[in-house]
């Protein structure tokens, strides 16, 4: 009875909590959602509902981001986690801005040849699916960390809803049915155990998800904390699964795991602040890289998804994608030339050789001259409050359900996130992602990412939250509904909604949505040049826009089951 009072009450907050209003631009939705005080949207309706409650027991952003968070590694196995990692952008009422940093981090047994055979050639799966291929989790430390700085309700009502979810279990959806049952036969091979992912029949819509050792596991974060995962039972059993499976993270490796506060990269697009992720995430680079190279540009003139605007924008990705390749990786083990790289006139220099009706072949493009310095499945939530905090969150376990491997009766998944290190030189990763030495795997290192929370203001007022999963087409998916915003003038649900391309040097193509592009814009861009390859899905972008009248609004991508919540 109670599990079913909860469903009716999240369709009370979609229907009566956030109020559709019409968009009428052609291609979308045609609606968004609106609330008056906060608002969550998130991969999952049980995630988003969770942290709305939140908000309306008193919680702030931070709260209920931490609350979805925890109820996204029940209700969202596929990305939503304990075991990887992520971050997040915070902006306080007032203004002011954090990051916190709580990547993984690799063991302290980590080499640069470890995915390598004795002749120096990538063994095939080491880095992907095996124990070997998880870095050391920070996900619990980041959220933990992050509430005790800057929530308001005690930990303790934070994360018991996702404690509730997980013992009492959640219907999955349609779309989760078919992940589930299409992995089955990966969880049945890579587990010694059945994990709760698998059962006797084929999952359908509806059946109900139960994880009592996950459940077990989240009791102990509540009641010792961080010590209730970095060391003890939890973190034996995650060491017996590395014993049993060759990993090598150890419970030293646990216990010296620290998410760090870091400085958020705050750039300027059109006079609009945008306040996104650092390294050891290139996500942020990459945005305002490519912001700055196109911004000379008048993109509004040249129309949406016109081969001018779509063109310009891939050279420009092109550019930025290949500087990633050479300077960007872990702060804390090299100085990375931030200020040189986002540099105007560096930016202009880049854009020299871009020609407006031909392609700049990415065997002509390389990473930018520098002066030597010394020395799948992600998910994304956003949540803004009454009070005017905003949280901007990305987290990851690589791949969808990371590992696939599930840490020994503690009822997660393990990430598989070393394979975000450059395995190799010029290897390409699961998403074709090159890198170099900077990259490369070493002990307490952590790997690169492409994850871009950020957080826009629009005159000193906060203006948009979003991100993306989606690999290295993540920073691609966050600038188009910036641009789309901010060039097209479009509202929060046309932005998401809209098909998507992106380019990332190599390989050198623009891949594109099947439904993303007119046919004519691909004949034109195939004219000048372009491999054009089609994809049925890039990124899932959870937006919020604040509205001029103060309301939020929500943009919840098409693409899944993500789902904008408030009041």
């Amino acid at each position: 009875m109670k599990r079913n009072l909860f469903i009716i009450l999240i369709l009370v907050f979609i229907v009566a909590g956030c109020r559709p209003e019409s968009s009428g631009r052609p291609g979308s939705s045609g609606k968004m959602l609106t609330a008056d005080s906060g608002m969550v949207v998130s991969a999952h309706p049980e995630g988003s509902g969770i942290g709305v409650a939140i908000l309306k027991k008193g919680g702030n952003a931070v709260d209920a981001a931490v609350a979805t968070g925890f109820a996204l590694a029940v209700c969202y196995p596929e990305a939503g986690n304990i075991g990887g990692g992520g971050f997040m952008i915070i902006r306080e009422a007032d203004g002011k801005t954090a990051m916190i940093d709580f990547r993984e981090r690799a063991p302290m047994a980590a080499t640069p040849e470890m995915f390598l055979d004795d002749s120096g050639n990538v063994v095939p799966g080491l880095s992907t699916e095996t124990c070997l291929a998880a870095g050391v989790p920070g996900s619990v430390d980041g959220l933990l960390r992050v509430h005790s700085r800057y929530g308001v309700l005690p930990f303790r009502d934070v994360i018991q809803p996702a404690i509730d979810l997980a013992r009492k279990g959640f219907p999955v959806t349609e779309d989760q049915a078919a992940d589930l049952n299409g992995n089955r036969e990966i969880f049945i091979k890579r587990n010694r155990r059945l994990p709760a992912f698998v059962k006797d029949t084929l999952w359908t819509e509806g059946d109900t998800l139960r994880q009592p050792e996950l459940a077990a596991t989240l009791e102990r974060i509540r009641d010792m904390g961080r010590e209730g995962f970095y060391s003890g039972i939890t973190a034996r059993m995650i060491v017996n699964e590395m014993k049993k499976g060759n990993g090598i993270i150890t419970e030293e490796d646990l216990a010296g795991y620290t998410s760090e506060f870091r400085d958020p990269l705050i750039g300027d697009y059109r006079g609009y602040k945008i306040i996104t992720v650092s390294p050891p995430s290139g996500g942020g680079v990459i945005l305002l890289q490519v912001l700055g190279m196109i911004e000379p540009f008048n993109v509004a003139d040249m129309g949406f998804h016109s081969m001018e605007s779509v063109h310009l924008i891939a050279e420009a990705e092109r550019r930025a994608y290949a500087d990633r390749s050479k300077y960007l990786g872990d702060p804390d083990f090299y100085e990375i030339p931030l200020s040189r790289l986002l540099n105007d006139e560096y930016l202009e220099e880049r854009m020299k050789s871009f020609r407006p009706d031909t392609v700049s072949p990415s065997s002509s493009i390389h990473p930018g001259i520098i002066a030597p310095v010394e020395g799948s499945q992600t998910t994304h939530y956003s949540v803004a409050d009454r009070m005017g905090m905003a949280v901007s969150v990305t987290t990851t376990l690589n791949a969808t359900y990371g590992s696939s491997i599930v840490a020994d009766s503690a009822g997660f998944l393990l990430n598989n996130e070393m394979d975000d290190f450059s395995v190799k030189p010029g290897v390409p990763n699961m998403f074709g992602l090159t890198g170099g030495n900077v990259n490369s795997a070493e002990p307490g290192k952590r790997m690169l990412s492409s994850m871009t929370p950020v957080i826009v203001e629009k005159k000193g007022r906060l203006f948009l939250i979003a991100g993306s999963p989606g690999g290295s087409t993540i920073p691609a998916s966050v600038l188009q509904v910036l641009v789309n915003v901010i060039d097209f003038g479009m509202n929060i649900s046309e932005a998401v909604d809209t098909g998507r391309f992106y380019h990332q040097w190599l390989p050198d193509r623009v891949n594109w949505e099947s439904d993303g592009l007119p046919p004519a814009t691909v004949d034109k861009l195939r004219a000048a040049g372009h491999e054009m390859n089609e994809r049925k899905s890039i990124g899932r972008v959870n937006a919020i826009m604040i509205m001029p009248n103060g309301k939020k609004a929500g943009g919840p991508d098409r693409r899944g089951n993500n789902s904008a919540l408030g009041y």
